[in-house]
């Protein structure tokens, strides 16, 4: 990490230097009257949203909540690689790594042919395939992860805490005005309960669930279907003589149903999902009355000839599997045209089983996506159509989720050997789990050519590199410390786009890539950074080198690579990479680059691939900034 740029400081580096226009957060200090950006709901998605904006203080932002506090465990727990890499770029991911369990292997179990009550092991998985990323798929209390991002939160500029006890009880948009056109009616949930007050905002963002009030206050309903079974879930601290229990399980039983096994952090403590029974049409799960008793019951039938001694239940629930999500996700219905000013992420707007671990992760990319946009347009950087962009982008992805996870959980609830799920030796669950890793892994993520996502043109320069696509990160060693990291660890979530520049057989044409990026009127760090700005606040350009860190002339790189930023103008030394000497593997072969030519990747503030260029692509370049950022 870097620090110091504005001079020393003492202390955690973590926690960075206050904005001296923060909201005055006294004991008995009123709520603000406007905001620039309302969230609803401290869950994943609008903690991650809360932690961006944060970083950004002059962008005022509120966070509130219905319950008094943060919630302390239950509710998700996996973490895929790609929530992982974002996390990365919080600087949590560190942290994350260390505390919790990571699932390397998955094994599976059926009903044992000889003796169909008792199960055996049919084979192994596993989770994470060789190079799909440098992360782990990890497991960890949901309400740590929410601490996470608090703290992420308490240590920015902003110093942004939540507002607890506030729900949201209505709002209503003005169209006619762009000064604060959303009026905000807050409900107290505490000591004050029923009491209202009102705050305008420019932009709202509703997190609060699938009961979410903002959803239904613009007119957003979930639609979709229920699979009528009903489940339980128990994170328990127990003992028993299954083999597998500190490895991730999908167990199968001939009679008794379905067991999903969760190791999690600490190493005692593991998540049961246990299937219970079938609902009818118009049952709810509410009216059977299950209780954790029911869950041990059957968990332990279905583990036969394993037991299980259950020394403590630490959270139970009971739920019923529903695929649900809405038309879109923001106010402004079908043939509007108009930009949106009220928007709904995570379970407001999509709902379905946990057992394919997609909730929290994707609840997280949502607000990921909007973040950095939002923070362009109330920055000026981008007009307010760039806003458009959230629910065409975010319900696409929604939509797969929905129909991938119906599916899964359709094929982990039929009976083992059903004909039409089985092949060969194989069975059907199993086959559908290795199918879509990718999918689990958060990885499978591509956005369709818009604005924001160029055309593949030039796609042979980076084959491993996937327009729409994450930016697929790979070992390198920085050049003047000849650091060996991730390239993609580069990036923060700050809000700034990165440009990779990858050098051909010939270093001429980076070169001259760099030194027209910093001089010439068209370029786009020009054109799109304020005078009064550092260089690289909205454009981050970042070199890689084919020769290692030793061979490389490094004293004379261009200035854009050794820029002098803050307000001491000190040298930045940490733009200019090369290859890895030590054997982690080249960037190049790993991620196809064209070795003879080299290109230049355009990476959104998100961490996902706007474009693929040749080095020399400067009017295409420019062209493409010119279509999202407003000229300064």
């Amino acid at each position: 990490m870097q620090f110091y740029k504005d001079g020393f400081r003492g202390g955690n580096p973590d926690i960075k230097t206050a904005a001296p226009n923060r909201r005055d957060r006294q004991d008995n200090a009123p709520l603000p009257e406007k905001v620039d950006v309302l969230i609803v709901g401290t869950g994943p998605a609008g903690l991650c949203l809360a932690a961006q904006l944060a970083q950004f203080p002059d962008i005022s932002t509120m966070i509130v909540e219905a319950s008094p506090s943060n919630i302390v465990k239950g509710k998700a727990d996996g973490l895929n690689t790609r929530t992982m890499e974002m996390l990365q770029a919080f600087g949590i991911a560190d942290t994350v790594k260390r505390e919790t369990y990571w699932v390397n292997q998955t094994s599976f179990w059926m009903p044992d042919a000889d003796q169909p009550d008792t199960i055996k092991r049919i084979g192994r998985v596993q989770d994470v395939t060789d190079d799909s990323s440098e992360m782990p798929h990890t497991l960890i209390n949901q309400a740590r992860l929410h601490q996470l991002f608090l703290d992420v939160m308490d240590n920015a500029p902003a110093r942004l805490v939540p507002d607890y006890n506030l729900a949201l009880k209505d709002l209503s948009i003005d169209t006619s005005t762009e000064d604060h056109p959303v009026t905000v009616t807050l409900e107290d949930t505490g000591v004050n309960w029923g009491e209202t007050t009102t705050i305008r905002a420019n932009y709202v963002v509703g997190c609060d669930g699938a009961r979410s009030k903002t959803r239904k206050a613009i007119g957003g309903k979930l639609m979709g279907d229920a699979a009528h079974q009903a489940w339980g879930v128990m994170d328990i601290l127990a003992n028993t003589d299954f083999p597998d229990i500190r490895q991730k399980c999908l167990i199968t039983s001939a009679n008794h149903g379905n067991v999903l096994i969760l190791p999690r952090e600490g190493g005692y403590l593991f998540r049961m999902y246990v299937e219970l029974d079938k609902l009818g049409d118009d049952e709810r799960v509410s009216e059977r009355g299950f209780s954790q008793d029911d869950m041990i019951a059957t968990a332990k039938r279905i583990m036969n000839p394993y037991t299980i001694d259950v020394k403590e239940v630490v959270w139970w629930s009971i739920y019923e599997i529903g695929h649900r999500m809405t038309d879109r996700f923001d106010d402004v219905d079908k043939g509007l045209d108009r930009d949106p000013r009220v928007f709904t992420a995570g379970d407001a707007c999509h709902t379905h089983s946990p057992k394919a671990g997609q909730g929290m992760n994707v609840s997280m990319q949502d607000t990921f996506n909007l973040g950095w946009k939002l923070a362009h347009v109330l920055q000026g950087r981008a007009k307010a159509s760039l806003l458009r962009s959230y629910s065409a982008e975010r319900w696409a992805e929604a939509k797969r989720l929905v129909d991938t996870d119906h599916e899964w959980a359709r094929i982990m609830s039929a009976p083992p050997g059903t004909s039409d799920l089985d092949n060969g030796d194989e069975p059907r669950f199993m086959r559908a789990f290795k199918e879509n890793l990718e999918f689990t892994g958060g990885l499978a993520v591509q956005y369709d050519e818009s604005a924001l996502i160029g055309p593949p043109t030039h796609q042979a320069l980076a084959t491993g590199e996937e327009i729409g696509r994450r930016f697929h990160s790979a070992p390198v060693v920085r050049a003047a410390d000849a650091m060996q990291m991730q390239l993609g660890h580069a990036a923060e979530a700050d809000g700034r786009w990165r440009l990779y520049a990858f050098a051909g057989k010939d270093d001429t044409a980076l070169r001259n890539l760099a030194n027209w990026l910093e001089k010439d009127p068209n370029s786009p760090v020009v054109k799109h950074t304020g005078s009064d700005e550092d260089i690289d606040a909205v454009i981050d350009l970042r070199a890689v080198f084919q020769k290692t860190f030793d061979q490389l002339d490094y004293e004379n790189m261009p200035p854009l690579l050794k820029p002098q930023t803050g307000k001491l103008g000190l040298i930045d030394f940490e733009k200019v990479f090369c290859l890895d000497h030590k054997g982690a593997g080249d960037i190049y072969d790993m991620r196809g680059i064209d070795r003879e030519a080299g290109c230049l990747i355009v990476v959104r503030p998100d961490q996902y691939i706007a474009h693929v260029l040749p080095l020399d692509h400067y009017d295409d370049l420019a062209t493409f900034f010119a279509g999202i950022l407003l000229p300064v």
